[in-house]
């Protein structure tokens, strides 16, 4: 089913926080009819004042919200796809379209190769290598976009808020930018809209409410895993998408102190995992699995103080990790987290240093964090002689310069 009305508009609101037209309609302090026109598929350019605020509002200029300024021009001729806005909103040339053949359906199947190429090479390549890759590629696809048609420009859409989903993911988690990944996330948002792909659209809405819950805003994380849900049932989800939801809000509610509600969620999604469903899971869902539940699981009943459980899940976790698992780095660190507050700092300090020794290998930014914030739990230890060589590892030549330069 083709998408209809002003998508880039829509996803912009939903990102903003504003799950209805009514409540943008309040926060721009104009008709709810008014943003309704707006978001019809051929949307009348706001006045002056009315597009200040949108712009100031949702963060982003008129004609990347899907408002084309050229007078008398018709819709299709006028109005420049989700991805061409972008790049011109983001200062990225585009290619004039009388200098560009019209794109063979093959495209599609060259792009979304390269796509997969990233999405693989995310788990052993440098985090710092990998996202110039992804913002080249999607640039690519801003200039391909609007040379397609149908199942070829979907399928191109679709590839591309998976690009831009995986540059916000490595902005987030890797490089610590939440407001460079707030904007990224946008970006992927709209592109899914442009693809019509509802589960795509719930995958990047859940990775936006890791953003204010990791803030500690829970009103505005479970706001947006709302979104996220009413996406996914557009479907349809599979079991491990359903449950992958559910580790996210707990993983924001563990981030905001509720680890009782985070564990319901953790114990919803096992439920949900063991019972199955008869629809696949997208093949660009490689980032959870029951271990990564698991792991989800390990970090909650830490920070809910069940250590002797915590410990459990957590050494099951590494078990079934790969060895070169970026994630292994998280998991020893929440283990080190663990025999920390169990009052062993020569045990909690071999795990750090465990840690130290993979990111040697993989850097994770969250796994630093992980040593880092264990290594302010041990300050009263900070004479004996474990916490001093710990100390000698993370300030390291190589493992400071690492830290600093990402």
């Amino acid at each position: 089913m083709a998408t209809t009305g002003n998508v880039r508009l829509k996803a912009a609101r939903i990102a903003a926080g504003y799950s209805s037209q009514e409540a943008l309609a309040d926060a721009l302090k104009v008709g709810v009819r008014q943003v309704r026109r707006w978001e019809s598929a051929t949307p009348p350019w706001p006045h002056a004042e009315q597009g200040q605020a949108l712009t100031r509002v949702l963060g982003q200029d008129l004609e990347a919200l899907g408002f084309t300024p050229a007078a008398g021009a018709s819709a299709d001729r006028g109005r420049r796809t989700v991805l061409a806005a972008t790049a011109a909103a983001v200062g990225l040339a585009t290619v004039p379209k009388a200098a560009v053949a019209v794109q063979p359906a093959t495209a599609a199947d060259d792009y979304e190769a390269v796509t997969r190429s990233h999405r693989r090479l995310y788990w052993s390549v440098a985090p710092a290598t990998l996202h110039p890759a992804a913002i080249a590629h999607a640039t690519l696809g801003c200039a391909l976009l609007p040379e397609t048609a149908g199942q070829t420009r979907a399928r191109i859409a679709a590839a591309l808020a998976e690009t831009w989903l995986l540059a916000g993911r490595i902005e987030f988690f890797d490089m610590r930018d939440a407001d460079r990944a707030t904007a990224t996330l946008l970006r992927a948002l709209q592109a899914a809209g442009e693809a019509d792909d509802p589960l795509l659209g719930s995958a990047v809405l859940a990775h936006t409410a890791f953003i204010p819950g990791w803030a500690g805003d829970r009103d505005a994380a479970v706001e947006r895993m709302v979104a996220a849900r009413t996406y996914a049932r557009r479907g349809p989800a599979s079991a491990e998408l359903l449950a992958w939801l559910d580790a996210v809000e707990a993983e924001c509610e563990t981030r905001c102190g509720n680890t009782r509600t985070a564990l319901h969620l953790i114990g919803h999604a096992e439920d949900v995992l063991a019972r199955g469903s008869e629809h696949e899971s997208p093949e660009w869902l490689d980032w959870f699995s029951p271990v990564r539940l698991a792991a989800f699981k390990g970090n909650t009943q830490l920070r809910a103080g069940h250590l002797p459980q915590a410990r459990t899940t957590l050494l099951g976790v590494l078990d079934a990790l790969d060895a070169e698992e970026k994630q292994r780095t998280v998991v020893l660190g929440d283990l080190a987290a663990v025999e920390a507050a169990a009052g062993d700092p020569e045990a909690a300090c071999a795990y750090g240093v465990r840690v130290l020794d993979q990111l040697e290998r993989t850097w994770y930014a969250m796994g630093m964090d992980r040593v880092r914030e264990v290594r302010r739990t041990l300050a009263p230890h900070q004479h004996e002689r474990c916490v001093r060589d710990l100390d000698d590892r993370l300030y390291g030549w190589s493992t400071t310069v690492s830290a600093l330069s990402r």
